[in-house]
């Protein structure tokens, strides 16, 4: 199937995509500051550069597009109809390499959290920060928010 724009249309697109500071990522980040949170963001000197650190809690927060990152189920991983052996290839990669820094975290003694896109897109944000936060003072190794049915 043929692409719907034409290629500069694409190009310029797809440069506007962002690795850090995403908009979910922003929301996260000012609900968990103004809980008294603080951290440092994208440590280049930790594995796969976490979106958040929490040195005080030993702790990294990633906040994964769902599409980028191949969350399994989810409506919003869906898989590009053009130039599939590509996608296919990168994607895969993608998450190859979160594989590899979680457990590289995790072998450094490292807390890891995944908040996913779709779970802040369907739950009430105040629960996804409260369920951060309650995370981070816990001492559990790992959470990961996963996709729930809309709560109206």
């Amino acid at each position: 199937m043929a692409d719907v724009v034409d290629k500069s249309t694409r190009s310029r697109m797809m440069a506007g995509i962002r690795g850090a500071n995403t908009a979910p990522e922003m929301k996260l980040r000012r609900a968990l500051h103004a809980a008294g949170f603080r951290y440092r963001l994208h440590a280049k000197d930790l594995p796969g550069k976490p979106d958040l650190v929490f040195p005080q809690f030993g702790a990294v927060v990633f906040v994964h597009g769902c599409f980028w990152h191949r969350h399994g189920k989810c409506k919003w991983a869906t898989n590009p109809s053009s130039n599939t052996e590509f996608w296919s290839a990168k994607l895969n990669k993608n998450v190859e390499r979160d594989t590899r820094n979680i457990d590289s975290l995790r072998k450094l003694g490292w807390r890891v959290a995944i908040v996913w896109e779709c779970s802040m897109r369907l739950r009430p944000f105040k629960e996804v920060a409260e369920s951060v936060g309650k995370w981070l003072r816990e001492t559990k190794s790992t959470l990961i928010l996963p996709r729930m049915k809309r709560i109206d």
